[in-house]
């Protein structure tokens, strides 16, 4: 008799063990999965000023829509207020190694507010120096728009454009050269349905 109740109560605390363990990993999981989530969109967000925004602008997606030197992969709102006030632009281009991913953020009047790389796989100590954050080169885009710089102003000076190149890397820089420019082009040709949140 003592031996089955023995062995009762043994059953019963390794199922309460087992099941207060599942407990606690389903809500450890959660947790942190909520603050990788947290990282990942402030990582997203670098290129947006904190005070442009009051919403998720992580949560607003657009399809992909290939352009002339690149693919848009997606774009988010952002709002203050109730009102537009950015769109970011997940964007993809071809570099010297391999895919270049960019995030790109444009206000409301089509001014870029900022340009972060996601992903690159360039020539470490020349071409990946696009990686860097903050990148000097990178912020040489920040206030430019359509309307401030031509089209033919948007290529790199060797080329007779506007812009300098990362010492080095002719090809990483004129990819996201062209990238920032087709994301300003596609922004001007749907801002009025980008800023009401309409996917394109």
């Amino acid at each position: 008799m003592s031996n089955s109740r023995g062995i009762t109560i043994l059953i019963l605390l390794t199922v309460l063990g087992v099941g207060a363990t599942y407990l606690m990993q389903i809500g450890t999981v959660e947790r942190i999965e909520a603050r990788r989530q947290a990282n990942a969109n402030r990582t997203l967000l670098d290129v947006l000023p904190a005070d442009l925004y009051d919403n998720q602008p992580l949560a607003v997606l657009m399809k992909p829509v290939p352009l002339a030197h690149s693919t848009l992969l997606s774009g988010y709102l952002a709002t203050r207020s109730g009102q537009p006030s950015a769109i970011l632009f997940r964007t993809q281009a071809l570099g010297y190694e391999g895919t270049l991913e960019l995030m790109i953020a444009i206000d409301t009047s089509g001014r870029l507010l900022g340009v972060k790389t996601l992903h690159q796989s360039e020539t470490p100590g020349l071409g990946a120096a696009i990686a860097d954050w903050p990148n000097a080169w990178l912020r040489t885009f920040n206030g430019r728009s359509l309307q401030s710089t031509l089209d033919s102003d948007w290529a790199l000076k060797k080329e007779q454009g506007q812009f300098d190149q990362l010492a080095g890397a002719t090809v990483t820089s004129r990819a996201v050269l062209q990238a920032v420019h087709d994301t300003l082009r596609y922004f001007d040709e749907h801002k009025v349905a980008l800023a009401a949140g309409a996917t394109q």
